[in-house]
C-alpha cells in the first residue's frame, strides 16, 4: 500500500525510524484487560522527500485516542509554572484585557487558561477529551468538548467572534489532518491577532535520539523549515520563534495573518541553525534508525544485568514516552517491577504492552528499589528532587535517553 504525506500529499518513500509494532502508548489497561488480546499497530516514522515532514501512519482514528484521555497537565508542577510564566508574558506583550478574547485549542484541564480567567480576560478552551474538559469546567474555565478544525472554528466564530490570542501547546503533533487544523486558526484569528504554538522540535529529537517521543498519538514531527511551509499554505506566517527546554526541546511559534506583524531576527536565525544541521535536506535525517538501535541495546543490557544480579528496578512516571521505550526494548514486569505516577487516574492500571503495574509514589518508599528509571527524562531534575530520599538507602536514578546514565539527586 502506498502512503502519501499528510501535508503535501507527496508519496512517502523514505524511513526515518521503524520501531516495529506496539500498542497505543496512552491506552492503559485494567487487570481484567491483561488476559485479553491487546491491539498493536506499526510504529514506522517516514519522511516526505518534498516538504520534509516526518510522520507516522495514522493507524487509529484520533477520536478513538483522544475521546477519553489519561493525561492531565496539572500533575506536573514544572509545567504549571511554565504555563503561569507564559500567561503573564502574553498578557503584557499583547496588551490583553477584559475586551480581549483568548482561545486555547487542546486546553486539557484548564491548567493554562485559568491564569487568563484570574486576570479577568474572557477565554474559551477547546478540548476533545470529555473527561478532561469536564475537569476544566469544574475549575472555572469555559470549555467545549470538541475536536478543532475548520468547522469548529466557524461555529465558535459565529457564537462569539474572533480571538486576539489563540494558543495550541503540544497538540499540532497529535493532529491527523494538519490542513484542516491549521485552516481553523486562519478562520478564527482576529486580523491583528496572534497564534502561539508550542511543538517539539525535531532538531532536538535527532540530537538527543529521543525516539521515545515517537508514538501513535504523535502523527507528525516538525522542523521549523516544514512548519513555515504548512502555515504559509493557509495564509499564515511565523513572525517570531523561541527555543524552549520543555519536552526535551520545543519551539514556541508566534504566528499571524500574513501581513499583520513584522518578523523578528529570531526567525532567520533559526532558519540558519536548521540549515547548518542539515534539516533542509533529506540527507539530514538519515542514520537515526541505527542510533536508536544502539540506545535500545544499552537499556536492554542494563535491565537484564540487574535481573540476573537480583536487583530491584522500578520506574517513575507512567508517561507515553516511557511506553515507547519499554515496548521497543521488550521490557517485562520481571525486569521493571512497577512504575509510580502522581496521577490517580493511572494508579491501579497497567502499562500497555509491558503490563507493568502502576502505583502511587508511596510504593517506592515501601519497597526501596535499587534503581529508579525516570521515564519522562525531560523532567529528570524535577523528579530527582521529589524522590531524593531514595539515596538514603543507596538507590540510584537512571535515565535511558539520550544515553544510559546514573543520576544523583538534584
Amino acid at each position: 500500500m502506498s502512503l502519501s504525506c499528510a501535508f503535501c500529499n507527496a508519496p512517502l518513500e523514505h524511513t526515518f525510524v521503524d520501531l516495529g509494532t506496539t500498542p497505543l502508548a496512552n491506552r492503559y489497561l485494567t487487570e481484567e484487560m491483561l488476559s485479553q488480546p491487546e491491539p498493536t499497530y506499526p510504529l514506522h516514522a517516514r519522511i516526505c522527500a518534498k516538504c520534509l515532514l516526518v510522520q507516522v501512519e495514522p493507524a487509529v482514528p484520533a477520536e478513538d485516542i483522544f475521546g477519553d484521555y489519561a493525561y492531565f497537565s496539572s500533575y506536573s508542577t514544572s509545567w504549571l509554572e511554565h504555563a503561569r510564566r507564559y500567561s503573564e508574558e502574553a498578557i503584557q506583550r499583547f496588551n490583553l484585557g477584559p475586551s480581549s478574547r483568548v482561545i486555547e485549542v487542546a486546553s486539557n484541564d484548564g491548567y493554562l487558561l485559568k491564569n487568563f480567567v484570574a486576570a479577568g480576560i474572557p477565554c474559551l478552551g477547546v478540548e476533545p477529551a470529555r473527561n478532561i474538559a469536564e475537569a476544566a469546567i469544574k475549575s472555572g474555565v469555559p470549555t467545549e468538548a470538541v475536536f478543532f478544525g475548520k468547522e469548529t472554528a466557524k461555529k465558535i466564530l459565529a457564537e462569539g467572534g474572533t480571538a486576539n490570542l489563540m494558543v495550541a501547546n503540544n497538540v499540532l503533533a497529535h493532529v491527523p489532518d494538519i490542513n484542516d487544523f491549521v485552516g481553523g486558526f486562519a478562520i478564527l484569528l482576529a486580523p491583528d491577532g496572534v497564534i502561539s504554538i508550542e511543538v517539539p522540535h525535531i532538531l532536538k529529537l535527532i540530537e538527543q535520539t529521543a525516539f521515545d517521543t515517537i508514538y501513535h498519538e504523535h502523527y507528525s514531527y516538525f522542523s521549523f523549515y516544514t512548519l513555515e511551509k504548512i502555515f504559509a499554505a493557509h495564509g499564515l506566517r511565523i513572525f517570531d520563534v523561541a527555543e524552549l527546554p520543555s519536552h526535551g526541546g520545543s519551539l514556541r511559534l508566534w504566528v499571524c495573518h500574513d501581513l499583520a506583524h513584522a518578523a523578528t531576527p529570531a526567525v532567520e536565525k533559526l532558519r540558519q541553525k536548521e540549515a547548518a544541521a542539515g534539516l533542509q535536506k533529506l540527507e539530514g535525517y538519515r542514520g537515526f534508525d541505527a542510533k536508536v538501535k544502539h540506545i535500545c541495546q544499552g537499556f536492554i543490557d542494563f535491565v537484564e544485568q540487574q535481573e540476573l544480579m537480583g536487583k530491584q528496578v522500578a520506574a517513575y512516571g507512567a508517561a507515553a514516552k516511557g511506553n515507547t521505550l519499554l515496548n521497543v526494548c521488550n521490557v517485562t514486569p520481571e525486569q521493571i517491577r512497577y512504575v509510580c505516577d502522581l496521577n490517580p487516574a493511572k494508579q491501579g492500571l497497567y502499562l500497555p504492552g509491558s503490563h507493568i503495574p502502576i502505583f502511587s509514589p508511596d510504593k517506592i518508599r515501601e519497597t526501596k528499589p535499587d534503581f529508579l528509571v525516570i521515564m519522562p527524562w525531560n523532567l529528570a531534575r524535577e523528579i530527582t528532587q521529589q524522590m531524593q530520599e531514595i539515596t538514603s538507602w543507596g538507590g540510584q536514578f537512571v535515565t535511558a535517553i539520550p544515553s544510559l546514565q546514573m543520576k544523583k539527586a538534584a
